[in-house]
């Protein structure tokens, strides 16, 4: 009788255990589904990816098809960069196709330095190698680092701002 009552007991036990665990894992899984910073990461996420996808359509180009490369361009911008692109769009269609020149950029990293996920903006910084082919002259590499601006606009991010990251030592003083 004794050793009935203990196994009832140990039995019990285990079941209170076992619901606690699984309503502690419940709670812990709601908590982390609902959970505001998943969000912002996966936003920050997002954007990093699209400014890094951006920064490289924006560095690559080749003359033998500068409408496909210059479209790639304007859909990867919104703002005043894209209405910049467009305007001078011919006049810089001209310039390619005489140098002749084909740009392949590959990014190397990057980061999100700003989200402001409510207003839709953030700010990225990019590092690529961009190589450049000319006629008649070798290929050259060129490592830069990119400081970027993002909008969302129509569910995606996009490139309102794009301009090289200033570079320079630090003094000791």
């Amino acid at each position: 009788m004794k050793r009935l009552v203990s196994t009832v007991s140990l039995a019990l036990t285990l079941a209170l255990v076992a619901g606690g665990f699984a309503a502690w894992a419940g709670w812990d899984w709601y908590d982390a589904a609902h959970d505001d910073s998943a969000a912002y990461a996966t936003q920050r996420d997002e954007a990093l990816a699209a400014a890094e996808q951006a920064v490289q359509n924006l560095n690559t180009l080749d003359h033998r098809s500068v409408d496909r490369g210059l479209d790639l361009w304007e859909s990867s911008t919104t703002g005043e960069l894209h209405d910049q692109l467009v305007s001078g769009r011919a006049e810089f269609t001209e310039q390619v196709k005489e140098a002749r020149t084909v740009t392949t950029a590959r990014v190397l990293s990057g980061a999100v330095t700003e989200l402001d996920d409510r207003a839709g903006r953030a700010r990225v910084l990019v590092a690529l190698r961009v190589t450049v082919e000319a006629p008649g002259d070798a290929r050259t590499d060129k490592d830069s680092r990119m400081l970027g601006e993002l909008t969302r606009t129509g569910g995606r991010w996009k490139l309102s701002a794009l301009g090289q990251a200033p570079v320079g030592g630090t003094s000791a003083g």
